[in-house]
């Protein structure tokens, strides 16, 4: 039998990898290749790792230090997300301030609070939409305060008659924030906009 250094080499490669096949069992993933590339360190973005030989056992980096290692020397505040510019002032997706007015200032925000959004069919169908997942079981479909809820804790106003009827855009607002009184607040639930689609709806209801 002749002797082939090829022969040898594939041999030791097909041994070499059937022995890292057989090593994998249960939670043991057995020999691998490259680990970092499967498991990747993930950078926390308020805090920093500082100590310079955390992941020393597995490090491949060129500057010596541990693979854990990630302080960004040029950032105070011991952390890798940067802080905003002082004075920065938070914005939603859709490019709105935080809306500040307290909750006992509901007349105001009937006067000046405004809809910043243009009226189209699309907001009113969202409005249908949220309205029928967040309102209906009290104010009922057509707004008339008859939902199930509304037919056991009397006193839900209908959306059409009486001065209800007459409020404005600010005021459902407002009233859809904070809450009144056994109505409870929903902006944790909603966002801006989709309170203003839900009023866009509701003014439809006022018309009927």
């Amino acid at each position: 039998m002749r002797f082939s250094w090829n022969t040898l080499w594939m041999s030791a490669l097909a041994a070499t990898a059937m022995f890292g096949c057989t090593m994998a069992d249960g939670d043991n993933q057995g020999v691998e290749y490259a680990p970092n590339m499967y498991h990747s360190v993930a950078y926390e973005p308020l805090k920093q790792i500082d100590n310079k030989e955390a992941g020393s056992w597995l490090s491949t980096r060129e500057d010596g230090l541990g693979e854990f290692f990630n302080s960004n020397v040029n950032n105070p505040n011991n952390m890798n997300m940067r802080e905003p510019v002082a004075g920065t002032v938070k914005r939603d997706e859709n490019g709105l301030l935080p809306y500040r007015l307290p909750a006992d200032s509901l007349e105001y925000a009937g006067k000046v609070v405004t809809n910043p959004f243009e009226k189209t069919e699309a907001m009113v169908e969202n409005g249908r939409a949220l309205y029928n997942k967040f309102c209906v079981q009290c104010h009922g479909g057509a707004g008339q305060g008859d939902g199930k809820v509304g037919k056991v804790f009397k006193g839900v106003p209908s959306y059409s008659k009486g001065r209800v009827a007459e409020v404005s855009e600010g005021h459902i607002f407002h009233v859809i924030t904070h809450g009144k009184g056994r109505m409870g607040a929903h902006a944790s639930q909603l966002n801006q906009k989709e309170r203003w689609e839900i009023v866009t709806y509701v003014q439809q209801l006022q018309k009927q």
